[in-house]
């Protein structure tokens, strides 16, 4: 196939992701508990959907083949990380504080040009980024038409600054 023959239509988005995870009880506690989303529907001990402002669900969580499994190997292939977009930096210095007042542990903290980001793990060691994106007329572009992206360490201080 022509890599040019097809693109996806400019609107199309990402609308959930299916993490099979070991306890679903914790996952809802890190999930839901922690970064706030809202149970939309619970199958028992072994699903549950859950979304950001009452959508049927941005994330599902099931036991049905992991129940009470290891974590998968992080040098293997598999999900890198599920990212959560929030609205505004604000938003993003919200959950920021959050985590720090749950004491919850950042395994990095990125400004990446065109966005700045948080990420941690989840119970079963699922990679999380939670981030914001920057308005489009304040990314740096290449010669050549390309996004300008790196990764620098994000000013968390700066960012705590957004709560006033």
């Amino acid at each position: 196939m022509e890599p040019e023959a097809y693109k996806v239509p400019a609107k199309t988005s990402i609308g959930h992701v299916h993490l099979k995870v070991s306890d679903l009880d914790k996952a809802l506690d890190f999930y839901c508990g922690l970064l706030g989303f809202e149970i939309m529907a619970r199958y028992g001990a072994q699903a549950a959907f859950i979304s950001a402002g009452g959508y049927h669900h941005h994330i599902g969580l099931n036991t049905w083949y992991s129940a009470g499994a290891p974590a998968a190997p992080q040098h293997g292939v598999g999900l890198f990380h599920t990212a959560i977009l929030y609205p505004t930096r604000k938003d993003l210095a919200m959950i920021f504080n959050r985590l720090q007042q749950a004491g919850y542990p950042l395994s990095g903290a990125s400004d990446h040009g065109v966005s700045e980001a948080l990420y941690l793990n989840d119970p079963d060691n699922n990679g999380v980024e939670l981030y914001w994106d920057r308005p489009k007329e304040l990314w740096n572009f290449m010669p050549d038409g390309t996004v300008e992206m790196y990764t620098k360490n994000l000013n968390l201080r700066g960012l705590l600054a957004e709560l006033g």
